[in-house]
């Protein structure tokens, strides 16, 4: 489990949970960045950034909802090895890519960044590419800081 001097689990975990979930020291920005660059240099394309904190702030009053982010973010990535290796496990796997990262802040705490991401759940033969998975995201976040 990944944990460091600049990233810490935001709350304790289960093992059920769907998604991990950080904290880190970092700014929003800078945490942002350094996840694209680990996922270059993870030999991997950022196939694409969704400016999540704008649409939701952008539609929450039309919905009647409040606006929870200050800053919310997720970058999208995939891996072809690790795509492989989901598809062979069982075909509806593909599903899961791409994989994402989100960094954001919630209004109600403006001094910490979060930053987290979906534990897969694989279907077929797919418990080995799950870890897979989440060593992948878990050397992105750690090489981020």
């Amino acid at each position: 489990m990944l944990v460091g001097p600049n990233l810490s689990l935001a709350s304790e975990v289960a093992e059920s949970d769907p998604v991990r979930v950080f904290t880190s020291e970092e700014s929003f920005e800078d945490l942002v960045e350094n996840i694209k660059m680990a996922i270059v240099d993870q030999g991997l394309l950022v196939s694409g950034t969704l400016h999540v904190s704008d649409m939701l702030n952008r539609t929450a009053a039309d919905l009647g909802y409040s606006e929870i982010f200050s800053k919310a973010e997720s970058v999208e990535f995939c891996s072809a090895l690790i795509s492989h290796k989901m598809a062979q496990a069982a075909a509806e796997n593909i599903a899961i890519c791409p994989f994402t990262i989100a960094v954001y802040v919630k209004k109600s705490e403006p001094e910490k960044v979060y930053a987290s991401y979906l534990v897969p759940r694989l279907m077929g033969a797919g418990d080995e590419v799950s870890e897979d998975i989440i060593e992948l995201l878990e050397t992105i976040l750690e090489e981020s800081l």
